[in-house]
């Protein structure tokens, strides 16, 4: 069995990603959110390793992968994307189960449009792809958004960065707190402590709105190609909720959904039931 944290040279910065499972068996590629790392997949990694093979990348500037400054690389959407699509092609993946929550929908929403030839079927938790299920906290940023309420805006961009701000996005909407390992939350405060860290999360926060003009292309991936496709989502979730998750049934034909009583970091809380969900999906 694999079981490595390794790094590569992608465009000329270090990629950190764990690798998990058997090289010869089915891969799942897993993209994070925010503010977050590869760290987010380590329960889940541990479930599904002794059946598939599993690689989850830090994005540049999160985690444990380089981060240059905002001046040295621009952190947009579209540049995180490519430094993606180039290490799927330096790992010389073959065609990959892509499993995306959050920051990741957007990421690997555009690798999938532009190489559908690369998907064996989609893995959606909590990631968006449609106007419909935007919840409390996505309405609020698009109010500021509307308003131009700046400091509104960083107010609040603020809060989802500092500790507290991290423990109600890993604890809120959570059935049992009390479970959810602090480890993961921590984890994130301390990748966001370093020198320069909320600086770059702050240019992908603000990037985020180049991603509403690509739902209708995402939308006609999914109508044309039709992947294979599960959904597993915290349907507590301010962020994204309930109805972000049933609005790919409406284009997706083969589509298995199953929504949890969890919030946006699901896996903090039932990486084990998400892990039988996602063999029973891949074993069908």
């Amino acid at each position: 069995m694999n079981n490595k944290n390794k790094t590569i040279k992608i465009n000329g910065l270090e990629i950190f990603y764990r690798e998990e499972g058997q090289q010869n068996k089915e891969t799942i590629l897993l993209l994070h959110g925010f503010p977050s790392s590869s760290y987010m997949f380590k329960g889940l990694m541990e479930e599904l390793s002794e059946d598939y093979h599993l690689i989850a990348p830090d994005y540049p500037g999160f985690g444990l992968s380089e981060a240059p400054t905002t001046s040295e690389f621009e952190y947009t959407f579209d540049n995180v994307s490519a430094i993606i699509e180039e290490f799927i092609a330096t790992l010389k993946l073959d065609p990959f189960y892509l499993l995306v929550q959050d920051y990741g929908g957007p990421i690997g929403f555009r690798i999938a449009s532009k190489k559908p030839e690369l998907i064996k079927g989609l893995i959606i938790q909590n990631a968006n792809a449609y106007m419909e299920g935007l919840g409390e906290w996505a309405k609020k940023i698009g109010q500021f958004q509307k308003n131009n309420d700046l400091e509104g805006l960083n107010n609040f961009k603020g809060y989802l960065m500092s500790l507290e701000g991290l423990k109600e996005q890993h604890l809120g909407g959570s059935s049992t707190p009390e479970n959810i390992d602090p480890s993961y939350y921590l984890m994130d405060n301390a990748f966001l402590n370093r020198t320069g860290a909320k600086e770059i999360q702050t240019a992908m926060f603000y990037n985020y709105g180049t991603n509403f003009s690509k739902y209708s292309e995402w939308q006609d991936y999914f109508k044309t190609h039709q992947p294979n496709t599960l959904i597993v989502w915290g349907e507590n979730d301010p962020f994204f909720n309930k109805s972000g998750g049933d609005a790919y049934g409406k284009d997706i034909k083969n589509i298995q959904s199953y929504f949890f009583n969890g919030g946006h970091f699901l896996l903090d809380e039932y990486a084990v039931e998400v892990a039988e969900k996602i063999q029973k999906f891949i074993k069908n």
